[in-house]
């Protein structure tokens, strides 16, 4: 018996890896309905994440898709919320998760059970419509994101308790009226905060974004037209990156970057370029930039009782309005200090997913992790290995060596990528992925296939890293992956490719063309 802590989409990933190994998954989900940060509420419902109705995915929808179930052919390429959340229903309806899903019902408290050391039990404590139940589980999952506790380090802003202006954490934020004709400054530059100094701009007197660090922006639509993560989430890309040597790395990701416009020259150019940081996914930042709608502006350096100082800028910027975009702090209320270790605002996990230090490996954390790529498919690739852990068929290291890692990694992301609070939970996607897949067994053999199906295998090596290779063998085998990969690009165009005009070309890249190009773009590069 499993319970699964969440409905969102790592929850409705456990819930049906389980069933797919023979387990029994309970879900508890303390809202009314699935779908967790992708369902959208007009009031904020405490303990749970808040969106506003604007938000589109950031990855598309072939790079984003369950392994074994593609986005319909008919779904924009980057989803809408509402289109997002369609797609969980749909999935929930066809492996019959939701006959396992108990709604309206809130995990209170998940303690070992006296004979842990033995068994590996836990107890779960849950309460619905007022009445408490306790239940022995075998295992854990928890499922519950880190989008639902903001982190507002007010401590951190000198003379915010004399400011008369209005101030909220951009959790609090739904609709742009509020800004109607006012000064905003808006504190951060991660996604949120570029999408709502955009949203803001559009009936706001001025909208201004204070970043200390600076950030890498990319846009939607890549290089010739195409999804950015189809272009640069490639196993040849991925190679490129992983073997050359740092400082040509770094300029590699420098020259990338710069090539749609120059980071410096709008003033987003990162403070420490030779870091390689997320970057900020939104298509219209730069124009605000140029058409001055939106100016960027240093870290905050204090307070006034209307206004503010940045740091380098002596004069004071007057405001109305500050949002923080400061982020969300990792916290699990249910469970005892003890279970998770939590320090620097971030969780000690084995491969971001087993406590490293449990006497039995019978909790699990799933999508506590920010890679550059879709969460769906890491989730659920978490979810797979996580169950076939539980089932006793994948065995983990031992205690010593998985502390280590953790450790080490923790160490190394912290020197790679500077200090700040969510950074260690950055990963190389496609990377992670395949070590991942390679625990169980389902991470595909390009040179395998090269002999026995070498059009699938350019096109798994030199094309989109699509989710669907992870079922073309091992456990959870699905029939339709060979298909699901070779008509991707199908599923890319049909949506956006409404008019075509008499005699034009082939819609999507030619894999022979798309070989070429990277055979010559290897030979300039390593010099052969």
């Amino acid at each position: 018996r499993v319970a699964v802590v969440g409905a969102g989409v790592s929850g409705l990933a456990a819930t049906k890896c389980c069933l797919d190994e023979g387990l029994e998954p309970t879900c508890f989900e303390q809202s009314q309905d699935i779908g967790g940060v992708w369902r959208y509420t007009e009031h904020i419902e405490a303990g749970r994440p808040s969106l506003y109705p604007s938000v589109i995915s950031n990855t598309s929808k072939e790079m984003s898709a369950f392994s074994d179930f593609p986005f319909p052919e008919d779904f924009p390429v980057f989803l809408p919320n509402a289109l997002l959340l369609e797609y969980l229903r749909r999935y929930a309806e066809r492996f019959s998760l939701r006959e396992h899903i108990k709604c309206g019902t809130t995990v209170v408290s998940i303690r070992k059970h006296p004979d842990f050391a033995t068994t590996g039990q836990w107890n779960v404590v849950t309460e619905a419509g007022g009445k408490q139940t306790s239940d022995v589980f075998d295992a854990v999952m928890v499922c519950i994101g880190s989008f639902s506790e903001p982190s507002l380090p007010l401590h951190c802003f000198p003379g915010i308790e004399r400011f008369r202006g209005q101030y909220f954490h951009s959790r609090l934020y739904k609709h742009p009226d509020v800004f109607r004709g006012k000064r905003v400054l808006v504190v951060g530059m991660g996604n949120s905060g570029v999408d709502i100094a955009v949203e803001a701009s559009r009936v706001a007197s001025k909208v201004t974004i204070s970043t200390t660090q600076g950030a890498w922006l990319l846009s939607r639509v890549f290089e010739h037209g195409y999804p950015w993560d189809m272009v640069l989430n490639t196993r040849f890309m991925t190679l490129i990156k992983s073997n050359l040597p740092r400082p040509l790395s770094w300029w590699f990701m420098n020259y990338k970057a710069n090539q749609r416009f120059n980071h410096e020259n709008y003033g987003l150019q990162p403070e420490k370029s030779c870091l390689v940081r997320k970057p900020v996914l939104n298509d219209d930042l730069p124009s605000y930039i140029l058409t001055g709608r939106i100016t960027i502006k240093p870290g905050v350096k204090e307070f006034k009782d209307s206004s503010v100082v940045f740091h380098g800028c002596p004069e004071e910027e007057p405001i109305d309005i500050v949002v923080f975009c400061t982020g969300y702090v990792i916290s699990f209320p249910f469970l005892e200090e003890s279970v998770i270790r939590v320090e620097n605002k971030h969780a000690s996990l084995y491969k971001y997913v087993f406590p490293a230090h449990l006497q039995k490996p019978t909790l699990a954390v799933l999508g506590l992790i920010k890679p550059l790529g879709g969460i769906i498919p890491v989730a659920e690739m978490q979810a797979r290995w996580v169950s076939r852990v539980f089932k006793g068929l994948c065995q983990l290291p031992s205690q010593s060596v998985m502390e280590k890692e953790v450790n080490e990694k923790k160490k190394n992301q912290v020197q790679w990528f500077g200090l700040t609070f969510d950074e260690v939970l950055k990963t190389e996607w496609l990377v992670y992925l395949d070590t991942l897949a390679s625990f169980i067994g389902a991470k595909p053999s390009v040179l395998g296939l090269l002999c026995t199906d070498p059009w699938l295998a350019l096109t798994i090596f030199f094309g989109p890293c699509s989710p669907y290779q992870y079922r073309l063998g091992g456990p959870g085998r699905w029939e339709g992956a060979r298909q699901a990969i070779l008509t991707q690009w199908d599923r890319v165009l049909k949506p956006t490719r409404t008019r075509v005009p008499a005699g034009s070309s082939s819609p999507f890249p030619s894999i022979l063309a798309v070989v070429g190009f990277l055979l010559l773009l290897a030979a300039v590069i390593f010099g052969f």
